[in-house]
């Protein structure tokens, strides 16, 4: 008789991780900070238009140009789009799957809500579609220009903004993302920690009010901006 050929091959620890549970919620909390890292960051460029024209003009070119001559012209700014596309990509699929996993797990609805649960908790689902959305929104308007509401001006982004939050859409949209986006950051930072294992007892006494305060830096942060276009600060 003829043995057996063993032709199954065991999963990588890579698929292994992926498969899990705890694998979706690390690359969730890995590629939320990732995303945080760059919010922060595109709030300080974003608040560099209360200096005026000149100062974020000269941003967005310096962006263009970050690296050379090792990178070529764009080249720096192309690797940080992929980066942040990969842990978008990433967090809404892990986010996704995640929530598939949990119906199944329950397929018939509790009997009571879960008071328990916070409005932010019971909201992240709603905006993260709302933030998704924004953001295609948000790159026609001021990356392309497809749906900039006046003549997109390529380098300019002073103009560009003015122009944006000088429609009463524009505001609208903006601000509901960004609300969107502070109750998301708010409970992503927390949940990042748990799954990180960075929470303790002690440190969820200085996570919680760090996580509450950086959400309020960011939601205020970009909603200065349409707010001073609204109120003539600038113009």
């Amino acid at each position: 008789m003829a043995l057996a050929t063993r032709t199954d091959k065991r999963p990588s620890m890579t698929r292994t991780l992926w498969d899990s549970t705890i694998g979706k919620k690390t690359v969730m909390a890995v590629s939320g900070l990732i995303m945080l890292l760059y919010l922060f960051l595109h709030m300080i460029g974003n608040l560099k238009i209360f200096f005026g024209p000149a100062e974020i003009n000269h941003y967005a070119h310096w962006l263009r140009t970050l690296g050379e001559p090792f990178m070529h012209y764009e080249w720096t700014l192309w690797l940080f789009r992929v980066v942040l596309v990969a842990a978008v990509v990433a967090h809404a699929v892990s986010a996704y799957q995640l929530s598939r996993r949990d119906i199944k797990a329950r397929p018939t609805q509790y009997v009571h809500k879960r008071r328990e649960a916070s409005f932010a908790t019971r909201t992240m689902r709603w905006g993260g579609i709302i933030i998704a959305l924004f953001i295609v929104w948000h790159i026609l308007d001021l990356t392309t220009g497809t749906v900039h509401p006046d003549g997109y001006e390529h380098l300019k982004p002073y103009q560009n903004i003015v122009d944006t939050f000088s429609t009463w859409y524009g505001n609208v949209v903006y601000i509901v993302a960004v609300v969107a986006v502070g109750f998301h950051v708010r409970h992503g930072l927390w949940s990042a920690a748990q799954t990180l294992g960075v929470g303790t007892a002690t440190r969820n006494r200085v996570l919680k009010p760090l996580a509450n305060g950086l959400a309020l830096v960011l939601t205020v942060g970009f909603v200065s901006v349409p707010v001073a276009v609204m109120t003539g600060l600038v113009s």
